[in-house]
């Protein structure tokens, strides 16, 4: 049975050996818009920010879990115009960016080795 899978794309953090964000810079601002304000500092507020980033957590973890389950397997992505293709998944970068698979079968023929953009990539699908 095949398993929609949306793609998560998150921000890049401040610098590139950071493991975090800086809630007050404008590009956390920009991308990672809390549902709750940052600024307040109640306990109500601790309280609900604690579980919307274990929410995250969660959420994150078990997009890299079904990415290393894609390993190896055949995958139809769908992309913008309608386009599907299908290729045997390999791996995705750190950024999550681009998919690197093999065997890539396209409208106009088949690639042996090839890189997709995540940002041109609406889903893919995969038999679990």
């Amino acid at each position: 049975m095949a398993k929609p899978v949306s793609v998560l794309r998150l921000p890049k953090g401040p610098d590139p050996n950071s493991r975090g964000f800086d809630p007050k810079s404008p590009r956390f601002i920009a991308l990672c818009r809390t549902s709750i304000s940052t600024s307040a500092e109640s306990e109500m507020d601790a309280e609900q920010l604690q579980r919307e980033q274990h929410a995250r957590s969660v959420l994150r973890e078990s997009f890299l879990r079904c990415l290393l389950s894609t390993a190896n397997k055949k995958v139809q992505f769908h992309m913008y115009e309608k386009v599907k293709v299908e290729a045997t998944f390999g791996a995705s970068d750190i950024d999550v960016l681009n998919f690197q698979v093999s065997d890539l079968q396209t409208p106009i023929g088949v690639q042996k080795e090839a890189l997709i953009r995540c940002q041109d990539v609406i889903s893919y699908t995969f038999d679990v």
